[in-house]
């Protein structure tokens, strides 16, 4: 199972199994032990955060390009799709809203190799 409903802020608890946080950059304010993977290369590349920050960026277009971003990292997603088949993974970064963060982009990329 993939989780997405949290955010790195939302304190930890045994349901949500591992704790992987997927963003470039380590959030301010938040312990090691918050996360028990940090897997950066799966966060939004920075220049595409920049731009949706700014509203120079619709949500198809970035998802588009996030889409973009994961291409050549089939291995790191095949891995977490394996590892999704017996436990759980929950996905985290600092938005809280699922419905548009990377996060929810990321799940279907995950599952495309279930």
């Amino acid at each position: 199972m993939i989780k997405v409903e949290k955010s790195v802020y939302s304190p930890p608890e045994a349901s949500d199994g591992r704790r992987v946080l997927v963003m470039s950059l380590w959030p301010r304010g938040v312990s090691k032990d918050k996360v028990d993977v940090w897997m950066k290369e799966l966060g939004t590349p920075m220049d595409l955060v920049r731009r949706k920050k700014a509203g120079k960026v619709d949500w198809p277009e970035f998802r588009k390009e996030y889409q973009r971003s994961l291409k050549g990292k089939e291995d790191v997603l095949r891995g977490l799709a394996l590892e999704s088949k017996t436990g759980t993974i929950t996905l985290l970064c600092t938005e809280k809203d699922p419905s548009e963060c990377h996060r929810s982009i990321l799940k279907e990329a995950i599952e495309s190799f279930l």
